[in-house]
């Protein structure tokens, strides 16, 4: 659930046709990869391996149409998700910006994804091989974009989350997301889509300069002194205390 000044709803108050059109395409794709006894995936989904030793290109675009066939509450979150911000995002924005920015933060990750892993090999550190071949697949880095976007457009926006059950700023929900996430050890998440769909779009956000809560490296920076600064000053106030009260214990009383 969501709040405007006065005002709660679910969900947006308009489901676009490309929100429409992605979500159907979701879900053929879904019963596809069902039907097809895991052939589908087998050609689609991306691993660091397929990539850059294959040079099977195409999969960072390809993978995130696929979901877990075994686990429906992958694609049923995912398209919840979509649906309830990417729907709002597509009637402010207009459905062509929104699906480019949509395919762009969805393929960014799925080229993060890839490479990520590589990384360690490549600045001669070593790394672990088994990276190269898992697979990976779903929609969560584009609709981690959209996340994203809509966070930046309404930050003060008030959404109702369903677990925990408690309010929260739209400007926290990222990093609540991710806290979450990483709090939680749950396996078989993709660590590196959901911050690279984020990654790439925030990059795409600053570049495009159309949304003007989107924070640069400058006031990102400047937040962080001034963290810093509150903290230094926190400190000081709180020696301050401790030796206020060890005067106070000092004394002595008749």
């Amino acid at each position: 659930m969501y709040g405007r000044g006065n005002q709660t709803g679910f969900g947006p108050p308009v489901t676009p046709n490309i929100i429409k059109n992605l979500i159907i395409a979701n879900g053929v794709v879904f019963i596809a990869q069902y039907l097809s006894n895991g052939l589908v995936s087998q050609w689609a989904v991306v691993s660091p391996a397929s990539v850059w030793l294959n040079f099977e290109l195409w999969r960072p675009f390809t993978y995130m149409w696929l979901h877990s066939v075994n686990s429906p509450f992958h694609i049923l979150f995912n398209m919840f998700t979509l649906w309830m911000f990417g729907s709002q995002m597509a009637l402010h924005w207009g459905e062509q910006r929104f699906i480019r920015y949509y395919l762009i933060c969805g393929v960014g990750a799925g080229v993060l994804i890839a490479t990520v892993p590589f990384i360690p090999f490549i600045i001669g550190i070593g790394g672990d091989a088994r990276e190269l071949t898992i697979p990976t697949l779903g929609a969560s880095g584009a609709v981690m974009g959209c996340l994203l976007a809509y966070s930046l457009t309404w930050p003060n926006r008030t959404i109702q989350l369903i677990f925990p059950p408690i309010p929260i700023k739209a400007i926290w929900l990222i990093p609540f997301i991710f806290f979450m996430e990483f709090s939680s050890g749950q396996r078989g998440v993709s660590h590196v889509g959901h911050l690279g769909g984020v990654l790439v779009g925030w990059l795409y956000l600053l570049r495009e300069g159309r949304t003007p809560g989107v924070p640069t490296l400058q006031t990102l920076k400047l937040k962080w002194r001034r963290y810093q600064m509150r903290q230094k000053l926190r400190a000081v106030h709180e020696e301050e205390r401790r030796d206020r009260k060890r005067k106070d214990d000092d004394h002595t009383y008749h």
